[in-house]
């Protein structure tokens, strides 16, 4: 079992906890090496949820609202328009290549629709790319349960090939706990969304399971493992923050509802980082691959309600996770990817509602690690 460990940063102050006890470092930069200097590359943006980069560089995005959207060249087209129902956190949210893109030209996205009897859904479906538009969707996985807080929304490609699916509880805790539901759960499927014979339990996409609103996957870039991002209740219970970072173990449950950040029950995960009585909101990570920088390794974070991006260094061992803010003054930031030019890409979300929008909002910005 992962061991347990609690982390908080604020500002441009290093915190490290250990069972609620928390120290505090002097004032520092944000950074030992600097806070990066990051480059915007668009602006003026409606609320960006996904990004995913073609082996060239170039970037395909989301919009809550529906639109699938290509930068290139610096410029910004929609190549495609889905009929989301966006009501909430719903609409348009995650999307990833097929790991063999460009060759294979699927497009993954995620999104919240209203069937024809009115019942609301959110699903998986894929398209094909044909350089200036997405065409022929296929569904992949449909009548994932959907509300208005609660949608989850990311997806990712594993180092398996597997397709990894993010759902939220739709604001009703017992729905992580139920087994025989796609809510409040990490789901594994092929790429063609037929259930691989290996996941935890046959016949079933769940992968893993007690999820509130889990929102990122990252996999190390040496062991492997895959950690999710959750965020910690909003008011249920009386409880708040408490948001997660957990390594997935097949099979595996977390907890919700019956368990607020850490616990002492053996039938339940424990995360690595917790951050107790701080709020991060965290959404989308991702690990740096990257050998040649002393970032190599570190998991980047962004945050919503905590605003800007958090760089997590788990130390081998017991030792406890270190953090650090960056780019706090950019607010709130959905998320984040490597691109294959080792650069990190980020988009923010000031203007989803919860934001206080600057000129120039929302944007894509990259910058070099050191």
């Amino acid at each position: 079992m992962p061991t347990r460990r609690q982390a908080a940063a604020t500002g441009a102050v290093l915190i490290i906890v250990l069972a609620g006890l928390a120290w505090w470092y002097s004032q520092r930069p944000v950074t030992p090496e600097g806070e990066p200097e990051y480059t915007v590359l668009a602006n003026d943006l409606e609320v960006p949820w996904g990004l995913a980069l073609t082996p060239e560089g170039d970037i395909l995005f989301t919009e809550r609202g529906g639109e699938v959207k290509l930068l290139s060249g610096g410029t910004v087209n929609t190549i495609h328009t889905v009929d989301v129902h966006q009501s909430g956190e719903g609409g348009l949210l995650g999307i990833v290549l097929h790991p063999s893109f460009p060759d294979d030209p699927r497009v993954y996205i995620y999104y919240t629709y209203r069937d024809t009897g009115g019942l609301t859904w959110n699903r998986v479906t894929h398209l094909a790319f044909s350089g200036a538009q997405l065409l022929n969707e296929t569904v992949v996985l449909d009548h994932i349960p959907a509300g208005t807080f609660h949608d989850g929304g990311r997806i990712g490609f594993g180092p398996d090939g597997k397709l990894y699916v993010t759902t939220g509880e739709t604001g009703s805790g017992p729905l992580a706990q139920d087994p025989a539901s796609l809510a409040g759960k990490i789901l594994r499927l092929n790429p063609d969304g037929s259930i691989p014979e290996d996941n935890p339990r046959s016949g079933s996409p769940v992968y893993s399971m007690g999820h509130r609103n889990p929102q990122g996957l990252a996999w190390h870039p040496e062991t492997h493992e895959l950690y999710s991002t959750e965020h910690g209740p909003s008011g249920e219970g009386l409880s708040f923050a408490h948001d997660e970072i957990n390594v997935i173990v097949p099979g595996a449950n977390y907890g919700w509802p019956e368990v607020i950040g850490e616990g002492d029950d053996p039938g339940y995960v424990n995360p690595v980082l917790q951050t107790g009585g701080e709020t991060w909101a965290p959404s989308g990570a991702t690990f740096l691959d990257d050998p040649s920088s002393p970032w190599h390794g570190r998991l980047f974070v962004a945050c919503l309600r905590g605003a800007g991006i958090r760089m997590v260094d788990f130390p081998p061992g017991d030792e406890q996770a270190e953090v650090v803010q960056l780019y706090r003054d950019l607010g709130r930031i959905r998320t984040i990817v490597q691109g294959p030019d080792g650069y990190l890409y980020f988009c923010t979300n000031n203007r989803d509602g919860r934001g206080s929008p600057r000129q120039g909002d929302d944007i894509i910005a990259r910058f070099k690690p050191p």
